[in-house]
């Protein structure tokens, strides 16, 4: 009898002293995990718990936070009857519907010639990503040169053509934005290339040849292997570049600043001018979740899209 009470009690012990270091090995977890909980907490969910009140308020950034007003959905309604948000929210389209099928495009011909029958593969790997991690500074430099209105070897090439009065590019509101388009689509294709080129690889080549086996010809390659074997891969750079393209900022704020007369401005653009330069930060945290909508939106919508692709 004793016997079973002094083992009970050494059971009971070893229980005990098991859950104590489970406990102590919890804790010393916690502590590990606490400063990037922290971390997180402060810097994102805060700021989008803290962004989603300002855009039900007003205040001017300049008098502190007790000059905070609630003013309900007085931001959301100004938004639709603000031109310069408008012309914004129309630029920032253009510049989706240009830069993301175009570049997608041109990535994957580039991509495909460049796997299948170009000499040097590596030296165009390079070539073309180089733009892609190169400095905004120096890049914007080039390209002010290269579309300087009168000493600019693009417009001096269309005068060559019997062109006399070429654009002025990102002096002129009617090729403003289509200037910062074509950059964006020269610097960002090599990122392209890369994804596509990944994609590529894991293709086995086993299937072309099966497909030549069978008289298939390039066009029937292309179309019913490389295209559909690529589509989870285009289906990433879609909805990646789709998301990049409505946070496009700094291309605007290097090359144009916005103008000439808001011909160039975007939806982040306007959200910097007028938190920062105008000071209304409950107006501009408004704006800030209109594009969050939008893009949530256009994400879901892709989403769904692809789902139904892989169902059928």
């Amino acid at each position: 009898m004793e016997t079973n009470k002094l083992s009970n009690r050494t059971a009971g012990a070893a229980a005990k002293s098991k859950w104590n270091n489970s406990k102590k090995e919890a804790l010393v977890g916690w502590l590990f995990l606490a400063p990037e909980f922290v971390g997180i907490v402060l810097l994102y969910v805060f700021p989008v718990v803290f962004s989603l009140y300002l855009s039900f308020s007003d205040w001017n950034l300049v008098g502190g936070i007790s000059s905070i007003k609630f003013v309900g959905l007085e931001n959301f309604a100004k938004l639709f009857d603000d031109e310069k948000v408008l012309m914004a929210l129309k630029n920032n389209l253009i510049y989706t519907v240009l830069t993301v099928p175009v570049g997608m495009l041109l990535a994957l011909i580039l991509a495909v010639l460049i796997h299948s029958r170009v000499y040097g593969k590596s030296y165009f790997k390079v070539a073309f990503f180089i733009p892609y991690i190169s400095s905004l500074v120096a890049l914007g430099a080039v390209w002010s040169a290269l579309y300087h209105p009168s000493k600019g070897p693009i417009n001096q090439f269309l005068i060559s053509l019997g062109i006399t009065d070429p654009p002025k590019w990102l002096a002129d509101s009617n090729y403003s934005l289509l200037s910062i388009i074509i950059i964006a689509i020269w610097a960002g294709i090599g990122y392209q290339i890369v994804i596509y080129l990944a994609g590529l690889t894991n293709i086995p080549e086993e299937m072309y040849e099966a497909a030549s086996i069978d008289g298939a010809s390039p066009w029937h390659k292309f179309t019913k292997i490389t295209l559909p074997l690529l589509g989870p891969t285009t289906s990433f750079l879609f909805i990646t570049l789709l998301m990049s393209s409505f946070k496009v900022f700094d291309l605007v704020a290097f090359m144009t600043g916005g103008g000439p007369n808001d011909s160039s401005t975007v939806i982040v653009f306007r959200i910097y001018e007028e938190g920062f330069r105008n000071f209304k930060m409950g107006y501009a945290s408004a704006i800030s979740w209109l594009l969050f909508a939008i893009v949530g939106l256009a994400t879901l919508a892709t989403w769904q899209l692809q789902k139904r692709k892989v169902h059928y």
